[in-house]
């Protein structure tokens, strides 16, 4: 007799043991669910790999690892692997400057002037403006071409600062928020003026040293570190290439710090145990203000919600690596995510949140398609905007309903039932109203599985699909160039199949789809360039994307 044959999926559900509604999880629960989260991910064997950790308090629920840390040596990464953290460098830095103001060697009110008497405009600029992304300085790894050749220069404190201290401000100090790097180099260079020791060197001896994390550091060009995972990429034909190269002085105390998972642990357990700085000094750390405030950033360390429970995070990336380190302070959970490649293929954040929920015991539960008649979904069809006229599409093509945000990539919607649709690799759902008559009025967006939602109103008919053409060699041809702003770069090329593509610094190249012989777009990410309407070579580019306009010139 044969036995019924019961699907993958349904056993490996089976296998894992549950956690409870509010009850959190054990770690052999943990083990399981984070392991199978992981096999759901698909990450090649061969191929760059992940590193997780999962805590409660001090007690480890599960650290593991998948994939390579060497592909050309064919060394698979392991728990303890080192990788370069990026931006998540940013809450050392910021800690290492609270500390300081903590001893009273500073004031967040203090102008930069007072640290660095030289900098253009420092008597405006404070000390919490830079912590915050409020400044208004010019971020040099925005600045055209930058990050190509100049990134990857050696350069000291006083070098990198003068790469953009004379370059036009984006805003005056305070009016507006924008993530900004130059601004955290600025924190270093106070960090340096204020302890007369490297920024690092400082955040060693303030910081790392007392808490006793010694899988923390920064990654200095002359040194060997043992355990460091080899970063990757993709190249211009979407396979996986070696991480371009870059100075690691250059990301200074913005993005250059190496760790572990372990590290970021204990790191975690001494900034919020409120071992390192004073409990005024983390409510500011920890708590947004002003025209920081929408954009839900503190000091270094970002504000959010999970299941209805505040939490604190903040991602990296930088050449060959990405990082995602997440606390929640009611429960005490530390998620620690490390990925040796700085290119798509890995849900990130969806794999930390998911891990955080299901660690607190209020996991997420997994959603089953359903079907829906084609003539309900084509229904559903328009143009939908939001209070801030930002809009949205909902377009049915080849029976799948695409949801697709001004200045996004279209997104295919999973019907889930009562009206709902799931986001793939995402825990965001969308919900259609409808009016006592039927039809759609509206849809409410549940960003990140939480129960707060966006309504947008059904505004208008859905507008023509875009129709792509194919372009003459000729006429590729007159579109190839460097194209440059002070605050956006892009480089359009053909590649060795013949297909147009579009490269910004630092990222992948996309194919660059025409609908005009002057028009192209990358459907990817929403985005739309038009090339000058005069014949031959065009002198510069528009870029519009998100109901924005960037006009960039040849150079």
């Amino acid at each position: 007799m044969r036995h019924p044959q019961i699907p993958v999926a349904v056993l490996l559900a089976l296998l894992v043991p549950s956690a409870q509604a509010g009850q959190p999880a054990t770690p052999a629960a943990m083990a399981a669910y984070a392991d199978r989260l992981l096999d759901e991910q698909k990450i090649a064997r061969d191929g760059p790999g992940v590193t997780v950790l999962v805590a409660r308090g001090d007690q480890l629920l599960y650290k593991g690892a998948r994939g390579m840390a060497s592909i050309e040596l064919g060394v698979p990464m392991q728990p303890d692997q080192l990788m370069r953290i990026g931006s998540v460098t940013k809450q050392f830095a910021a800690a290492a400057l609270l500390r300081q103001i903590d001893d009273g060697k500073a004031a967040l009110e203090d102008p930069l002037s007072k640290f660095l008497p030289d900098y253009p405009n420092g008597g405006r600029i404070t000390l919490r403006q830079l912590l915050n992304h409020t400044s208004g300085v010019r971020s040099y790894t925005g600045l055209p071409g930058y990050m190509r050749n100049p990134i990857r220069r050696d350069l000291g404190t006083a070098e990198l600062i003068k790469e953009f201290k004379d370059q036009p401000v984006d805003f005056a100090p305070g009016e507006k928020w924008a993530y900004n790097n130059s601004g955290y180099v600025l924190v270093g260079a106070v960090v340096e003026a204020i302890s007369g020791k490297s920024w690092h060197q400082a955040i060693d001896e303030l910081l790392l040293k007392p808490a006793q994390v010694s899988s923390v550091h920064f990654q200095a060009g002359d040194k060997l570190f043992k355990g460091m995972a080899q970063g990757y990429t993709l190249n211009g034909e979407r396979e996986v290439a070696p991480a371009g190269l870059l100075s690691m002085t250059q990301p200074h105390a913005a993005g250059a710090l190496i760790a572990n998972t372990e590290g970021l642990w204990r790191w975690n357990l001494a900034l919020h145990g409120g071992k390192l700085i004073s409990p005024s000094s983390y409510q500011g750390m920890t708590t947004p203000e002003g025209v920081a405030k929408a954009n839900h950033y503190g000091f270094g360390i970002g504000t959010g919600v999970l299941r209805g429970h505040p939490m604190l995070s903040h991602g990296g990336g930088i050449h060959g690596f990405t990082s995602l380190l997440s606390y929640l302070p009611q429960s005490l959970t530390t998620v620690v995510v490390l990925r040796n490649s700085d290119g798509p293929g890995f849900a990130m954040d969806l794999v930390s949140r998911k891990l955080a929920a299901f660690a607190i015991g209020e996991p997420f539960v997994d959603r089953k398609p359903v079907a829906v008649p084609a003539e309900q979904l084509k229904a559903a069809e328009g143009l939908y905007a939001r209070e801030d006229k930002q809009t949205r599409t909902l377009r049915l093509k080849d029976g799948v309903l695409l949801s697709q945000r001004m200045g996004a990539a279209p997104a295919a919607l999973v019907p889930i039932g009562d009206n709902r649709f799931a986001f793939p690799a995402s825990l965001s759902e969308l919900q259609l109203e409808r009016s006592a008559d039927g039809q759609v009025v509206a849809l409410r967006l549940f960003n990140n599985g939480e129960n707060d939602a966006e309504r947008w109103v059904r505004s208008g008919e859905l507008p023509p699909e875009l129709v792509f053409i194919a372009l003459s060699a000729e006429q590729k041809q007159a579109l190839v160039g460097d194209y440059s702003s002070p605050r956006f770069a892009i480089k359009v090329f053909i590649d060795a199949q013949g297909r147009l593509q579009g490269q910004a610094p630092g990222q992948p190249a996309f194919e660059l789809m025409a609908s005009t012989p002057r028009r192209a777009h990358v459907p990817q990410v929403g985005a739309q360039l038009d090339f000058g309407a005069e014949e031959g070579r065009p002198a510069s580019v528009t870029l519009t994307q998100g109901g924005n306009q960037l006009v960039m010139a040849r150079n």
